[in-house]
């Protein structure tokens, strides 16, 4: 499938190998998931950026190349390259300040395999008892009549590019954000329609879920509670709400905490009900909050979740002790009727505030 970031691809595949670029995309498994996985290039700072497992195969490739083994042959004979370099080298690349381990050891090989069932290779090997790596280097060389060609160093300069236009796209981003910080006293509707199209089902999830906690905590933001041990003192106290920790990350499913209530809040995009239940079972069936990335009504959403449950558990009490645990659904529709619940508190300029804070600190922006 081709889409905008395409044509940079065979650029830089024409500037390594001239006429014979087209054939080594067609014949490179390891290009036609580049090319998959950068899809969101062009579509500005909203769309999922994949840099997981393009970090991944950057600096295997990159520690290939530094060690000159595309130019020599004797790779198999190589130790191999050490984890805590590539993880560390990972988190120095653009937006990779908070990667965790997942795509160099099983993601980047699940989700390849994935894409190509009958792929007799895979793109990470590792020995689990050294925690060594080595980049599968017949996906590398890509074999045109007589000749092989080493596609390597078209492998970084592609993944190079394609960080260079998303972080052009998040600059321009934050550049909107900081203007319409200005002007968000004399024009409301346009912070009002910039921050309503964050909510969509395209943006990138990491988006979306800063966009829901900002909405979400001025939404309760005014709303109070009384509260104690002893009928004659109570205690007086507006809900806050409080953002856990970064997206994926392994923090047992738990993505925003209200205080004082002890409410449990997890954004999601998917409806697969298996995520939704582990999330329960990962807190002990304690209740929780979904805030899900989807425009269907909360009847569908639940309705689908509770059919595809009883597909795989017989036994109707089980599934209905997991769908009690689900205190509330909150889909894009209901965000959207709290973000302008918040405005009409008139809370519009702290909303886009907390999305700015949050942006830079969950991309690591400088």
């Amino acid at each position: 499938m081709e889409h905008t970031f395409t044509a940079t691809i065979k650029s830089v595949l024409e500037e390594h190998f001239g006429d014979h670029a087209e054939e080594i995309f067609e014949k490179s498994l390891l290009f036609q998931y580049i090319n998959e996985k950068t899809r969101s290039a062009n579509r500005g700072s909203k769309a999922r950026s994949s840099f997981a497992n393009l970090y991944a195969i950057y600096v295997i490739i990159e520690d290939y190349l530094v060690k000159g083994f595309d130019k020599r042959r004797d790779y198999s004979e190589y130790a191999g390259a050490e984890f805590s370099r590539l993880f560390n080298r990972q988190r120095e690349l653009p937006f990779g300040g908070k990667l965790q381990n997942h795509a160099l050891n099983n993601r980047l090989n699940a989700e390849f395999q994935k894409y190509f069932p009958n792929a007799d290779y895979i793109p990470i090997i590792r020995n689990l008892e050294t925690n060594r790596y080595w980049f599968n280097e017949n996906l590398l060389i890509i074999n045109i009549g007589n000749t092989n060609f080493n596609i390597s160093e078209a492998v970084i300069q592609v993944v190079d590019k394609y960080a260079k236009s998303k972080q052009g796209a998040f600059d321009l981003f934050i550049e909107t954000c900081n203007e319409l910080q200005k002007i968000g006293k004399e024009s409301q509707e346009k912070v009002e329609d910039f921050i309503c199209s964050l909510l969509a089902i395209h943006v990138d999830a990491r988006l979306f879920q800063i966009v829901s906690y900002s909405i979400l905590k001025y939404y309760y933001h005014d709303q109070k509670i009384f509260w104690g041990f002893d009928l004659e003192c109570l205690t007086k106290e507006n809900l806050k709400l409080y953002k856990t920790g970064r997206t994926n990350a392994n923090d047992g499913g738990i993505d925003f905490v209200m205080k004082p209530l002890g409410r449990f809040f997890q954004v999601t995009e998917t409806v697969d009900f298996k995520k939704y239940f582990l999330d329960i079972d990962k807190i002990q069936k304690f209740p929780i909050t979904f805030v899900i990335k989807s425009g269907d009504s909360v009847d569908i959403l639940k309705n689908r979740l509770q059919e595809n449950a009883n597909k795989l558990y017989p036994i109707k009490a089980i599934v209905e002790k997991y769908m009690a645990c689900i205190e509330e659904v909150i889909n894009i529709p209901i965000l959207t009727d709290r973000f302008k619940e918040a405005i009409h508190l008139g809370y519009l300029n702290h909303i886009l505030n907390e999305i700015v804070i949050q942006s830079k600190v969950e991309f690591n922006y400088q």
